[in-house]
């Protein structure tokens, strides 16, 4: 392969201005769309020598036929373009997002002569004010049907409407008192529009005004001894209050805002959204992105704010809230803002959340989309079709005989060089071999290569001699199809000496590396790279993650072994007191940096004792 682009421009033909650019293959295909302050000082980048390129950008620009560019005046109309051609295109190495759910929503068509409300899961109708999503269909039936007791606004399709016009007898609805029946003339179109306007205006804000004026008008139909209208208004403030009471109160100054919580690896990245409305959180949204290049945490929000907020051409514009919160703010966050506006019509604020309540919402929504992207890795990888699939590519890529059936994964584990330990999982047809997984205690060594090999060794010694526990025979007779240590060409060769030092023939060892999951084979100078956002790397990133796990958590036991054998022996500290010292403080560093006094206000400590605990972790 040659290590220039044949199509590559002069690089005095690159203009210096702001601008967007497009990179297309043999069929005029958009493949990347990238905005750039200096497209020349951009676009230099991708024509370095291939060699020097990550892997994944190396395969989009050889992919590619042809690059162009279009000139801008300022940063914001760059910013402004990009998102268009984006939308427009849909380029396969962009950022690719993909709901991990299709989400209810709640709709009043706004943009019929008689508006109706109704539970859609398509948001890009034309006309349509959406409110949502919510999390589970039931919530958003049970809100609209309460809501109808109150502002009974038509909520029948079309056809029914049509049938009931015709015939010129209301629907069952009509009759119990949860439409107001236009169809029949019980009420005219404009005030059927205006319990309409008054359910989205509900909707809208969330908050207690609607009801603070209907408790108004029922003490004045009190006092007026219109005891029925006054009973009907008490029955609809309890239907109001109970909708409410399924929205969480998070802010008490009645904040419209949208927060994001986004967590990602090499691979992916899970998004959450919180939105709230009047201080209430009236629905959460997921994602998953699937990062086919290398993005940065303030790239990923600049793409998620754009696919949020852009919206369908034909489709209503997308609510935009007064504020709203990032983890960390990109680098165009000053032109992003100004977007935000223009589309809002008024200003909005875009920020990171610092301190109290809307920190710790935020907080949430990070929490959330960790555990968004965990169940997302382990459900792909639990899939029967998805792990055959992810066995055949391993086979492929690294030219197995066969699908590796048994995989065995190592990671060493230290403090600062102290404690080393390291840990072995088992995945057989995909998935993990819980009582087979091992832990190694290492007490000498000189780095993480000779640890590799140490315990590579431990674990052959299992195939090379017959073990007096039978129980130990039968689980590590079966021979591994793959052996992954987690590392680069330094741990997998110390892995391969291992192995050729046991004697154990026909073992296949490879290295993962974190910072590009790129897969390193014994002696070679290059990785295997595999396609982003394939099982086969999913399966290979689960093992090598369920290994980290399982040695951290093994390195953080002993440690924690370690200081109760040490507090033990102090005078008059007893296994009870241990336990209350750790449990109070957490860990066995936060402990050893606690003072006399601190150690003092745990409960049976005293300061006599406390001095001599102090004394005892310092030696």
């Amino acid at each position: 392969m040659a290590n220039e682009l044949s199509f590559r421009p002069k690089t005095s033909e690159i203009p210096t201005n702001p601008g967007v650019y497009r990179w297309l293959d043999a069929s005029g295909r958009v493949l990347y769309v990238g905005k750039a302050k200096n497209l020349r000082a951009r676009l230099s980048n991708y024509f370095g020598p291939l060699d020097s390129l990550h892997e994944r950008t190396r395969r989009m620009v050889t992919s590619a036929a042809d690059v162009q560019w279009t000139i801008v005046k300022t940063e914001y109309e760059a910013l402004q373009l990009e998102f268009t051609w984006i939308k427009e295109y849909d380029p396969p190495f962009n950022v690719r997002f993909k709901d991990d759910k299709t989400y209810p929503y709640l709709g009043v068509s706004i943009g019929e002569e008689v508006p109706r409300a109704f539970i859609t899961r398509t948001r890009d109708l034309k006309g349509v004010k959406y409110f949502g999503p919510y999390t589970q269909a039931w919530a958003v039936r049970e809100t609209l049907d309460t809501l109808l007791k109150v502002y009974p606004v038509r909520s029948c399709t079309k056809g029914v409407y049509q049938r009931a016009k015709a015939s010129n007898r209301a629907c069952l609805l009509g009759d119990i008192g949860k439409c107001a029946a236009p169809c029949v003339d019980r009420v005219t179109k404009s005030e059927h529009r205006a319990i309409a306007k008054e359910f989205i205006d509900f909707m809208s804000g969330g908050d207690t005004q609607h009801v603070e004026t209907l408790r108004k008008r029922m003490f004045e139909a009190s006092e007026n001894q219109q005891y029925e209208l006054a009973g009907r208004l008490r029955d609809n403030i309890g239907a109001l209050e109970r909708v409410l009471e399924k929205s969480t109160v998070v802010f008490s100054d009645q904040t419209d805002a949208d927060l994001f919580g986004i967590a990602d690896d090499e691979l992916a990245a899970a998004v959450s959204q919180f939105i709230v409305r009047g201080g209430r959180i009236r629905g959460v949204r997921g994602w998953v992105v699937d990062k086919e290049l290398e993005r940065t945490l303030p790239e990923l929000v600049e793409y998620v704010l754009q696919n949020v907020y852009t919206g369908s051409i034909d489709a209503e514009p997308v609510d935009i809230p007064r504020e709203i919160l990032v983890p960390v703010l990109p680098d165009d966050a000053k032109d992003l803002t100004r977007w935000l506006s223009a589309k809002r019509g008024t200003k909005t604020e875009l920020r990171v959340a610092q301190r109290g309540d809307k920190a710790a919402l935020a907080s949430t929504a990070e929490t959330n989309a960790k555990h968004s992207l965990m169940l997302y890795k382990t459900r792909r990888s639990a899939d029967f079709t998805a792990r055959a699939d992810a066995l055949a590519g391993i086979q492929k890529a690294l030219q197995l005989a066969d699908a590796p059936l048994r995989i065995e994964c190592f990671d060493v584990s230290h403090l600062g060089g102290t404690g080393v330990v390291a840990s072995m999982v088992v995945f057989e047809d995909g998935l993990p071999k819980k009582d087979h997984y091992r832990r190694f205690s290492i007490e000498n060594t000189t780095d993480d290569t000779e640890s590799i090999y140490q315990v590579v060794s431990r674990r052959l010694k299992y195939l090379r001699e017959p073990q007096a526990n039978a129980a130990e025979e039968t689980k590590f007779s079966y021979f591994p199809s793959l052996l992954i240590v987690d590392g680069g060409l330094p741990q997998v060769n110390a892995a391969q000496r291992a192995i050729n030092d046991s004697g154990v023939p026909g073992l296949t060892v490879v290295g993962l590396a974190k910072r590009l999951e790129e897969i390193w084979r014994p002696g070679e100078e290059y990785p295997v790279i595999l396609p982003r956002a394939t099982d086969e790397l999913f399966l290979l990133q689960r093992i090598r993650d369920e290994a980290h796990r399982f040695a951290i958590t093994y390195q953080r036991q002993k440690r924690k072994s370690s200081i109760a054998t040490e507090l033990s022996e102090v005078p008059g500290l007893g296994e009870k007191r241990v336990s209350a010292l750790l449990k109070h403080f957490g860990s066995a560093k936060r402990l050893k940096l606690a003072s006399a006094d601190e150690i003092s206000s745990v409960a049976g400590i005293g300061p006599v004792l406390a001095q001599e605990i102090v004394n005892r972790l310092e030696i």
